[in-house]
Parts: structure tokens; sequence; C-alpha cells
């Protein structure tokens, strides 16, 4: 690194100006300045905190019946006041949506985390060696995408059991391949730069490359995937549970919510499915934005005016 002293920027006595260092916006910084972005963001804020603190809030207990089955809120077979009704099994609708929430995102944040840190260390560790290593890592990566993720997710829970680690891991490992090839095609280009030559040269350790010079320059593409595949993750979860694969079934779930009340769609009781179809989309929107401005912000799409 060259150092230049104030001396040599004092020029016939002159005193020196004070230096300003230009350091551009993050991708984040960027992100944030867009409309979609902050749109998203209060929309899936607004859904998460519904999810985990709504139960504080339910009038009634998860599994509290509170009348006669399937029956809307102004029924005289409801014994307590309901805002929506009765559902199956004559629980309250609203509470059960409150309750519904938490179980969905938890093991959807947990599987896109795994699947974030399987698929970046096989993506980095693929892009740094390349050679033998590379094609079994990614033909390895290419057998898992050959399968429809919720159908190899469906296979492993079918055959060891519908249990909340097993899902997690399920849909955890099926997403992996998808985040592995993201980060090898972004590390590729950043393999080749100078500075990895030079710690190379300098003897570092391939473990310490890997996580100070290659990982610092795809987290942009990294951040987009990962949200992206969180929203991909929260529809395979809640369509895991709508085909009644869940560690719990007399739990509150909003993809369960959705089978058992689906009959209600042509009756005097809508909201059990309608409920957590709307939150479920309005999440995966949510989402949606959020991934878009950061795709754009890396991209350096509307950097400039940022307010897009």
């Amino acid at each position: 690194m060259t150092i230049v002293s104030d001396a040599e920027d004092n020029v016939d006595g002159a005193l020196p100006l004070p230096r300003q260092s230009f350091k551009p916006p993050g991708v984040m910084r960027v992100a944030l300045r867009m409309w979609r972005t902050r749109i998203g963001l209060i929309i899936t804020a607004a859904l998460v905190f519904l999810a985990f603190f709504g139960r504080y809030f339910a009038p009634y207990g998860e599994n509290q019946g509170i009348g006669v089955a399937m029956q809307p809120s102004d029924s005289p077979k409801i014994h307590e006041k309901s805002l929506f009704g009765s559902g199956e099994l004559g629980r309250d609708i609203w509470t059960r949506f409150l309750y519904g929430g938490r179980p969905i995102l938890i093991s959807a944040f947990l599987a896109t985390l795994l699947a974030l840190v399987l698929g970046t260390i096989i993506g980095l560790i693929a892009a740094y060696n390349r050679g033998k290593l590379d094609d079994v890592l990614m033909r390895a990566m290419d057998i898992i995408l050959a399968f429809p993720q919720i159908i190899l997710a469906l296979v492993v829970i079918a055959m060891f059991g519908a249990t909340n680690v097993l899902i997690i891991m399920a849909v955890g490992v099926s997403t992996t391949p998808r985040i592995a090839r993201v980060v090898r095609g972004s590390a590729v280009s950043v393999v080749e730069r100078d500075f990895v030559a030079a710690s190379e040269a300098l003897g570092e350790p391939r473990w310490r490359i890997l996580k100070d010079e290659l990982l610092p320059n795809i987290t942009a593409p990294l951040l987009v995937e990962a949200n992206l595949r969180l929203t991909f993750s929260i529809g395979v979860i809640a369509g895991i549970a709508f085909l009644g694969f869940t560690a719990d079934p007399l739990s509150a779930n909003w993809g369960l919510m959705i089978d058992q009340h689906r009959s209600g769609l042509l009756g005097d009781q809508p909201w059990g499915t309608t409920l957590p179809v709307i939150a479920i989309a309005l999440l995966t929107i949510g989402t949606g934005l959020i991934g878009d401005g950061l795709s754009r912000a890396a991209a350096g799409v509307d950097r400039q005016r940022g307010d897009a």
C-alpha cells in the first residue's frame, strides 16, 4: 500500500489540504433508498410481528373450542364472540391464525440459514480449487437439482418421519445446490484477482483466503440469493404442511389451516383458508420486493436516483 505524505502535497509552502476519502454506499444502504425495499420491509416486518407476537393478543387458547365447527362469526351456534367464526373442530379461526405463523417462519429461516452455510462453503471450495474437486461438487449439486424440491423433501420426510428437524434439514439440503451455483459463479472471477494471488504468495491458509478474500467480494449476490431462497422456503414448508406433514397435527400452522378449512370456501366459512393464504402471499410479496431492491442495488440500477 502506497502512503502519500503531507509534505508531498504541500506545494510552494501552501497549507496541506484536508483529505476527503470517498466510500461508495453499500448494497443495503442503496437498497433502503428505494421505495420498493421500504414497502417490502414494512409488509414483512408487520407479518413477522403478527406471527411471533400475535399469540399474546389471541382471544382464546390455541386448541380451545368456542362452539360448533365451521360456523360464521354471527352464527348462534358459537358460544363465544369470534371475529372470523369457528373452524374445524370448533376452534376460533383468528386465534389459530395468530398462532400459526411462527412455526412456518422459524422453519423457513433455519432451512435457509442451513442452505446458506452449506451452499457458500461448497461454492467457494469449488470456485477456488476447480479441477476434479469442482466437477465432483457441482455434479453432486446437479443430481440434487434434478429432483423437484418439494418432491425430494417429501420423500425424505415420508421415509424418516415428519419432525421439525427433519423438515428443516430436507428443505435446507434441497435448497443448497441453488445457492452453491450462485456462489461458485460469483467467486470464479474473484479467484483470478491479483489480491488472491498475493495472499497465496504470502502463504495464507486456504480457509483464510476463502473467508477473507473471496467471501467479502460476493456478499451482494449472496444477499439477493438468500432473500430469494427464504421466499421459496416459506412456500415449500407451507406446502409440506398443507399436505399434512407436520410434527404436531394439533398445533396451528398456516399451511395446515389451508388444508383443514378448504371445504369452507364453498360454504359460509372461507376465512380459515383465506387468512393464511393472504398472509403467505403478502409475505412472499414483501420478501420479493426486498430481494428486488437488493438485486437492483447490487447491479447498480437506480444507484444514482435511489428512489425507484
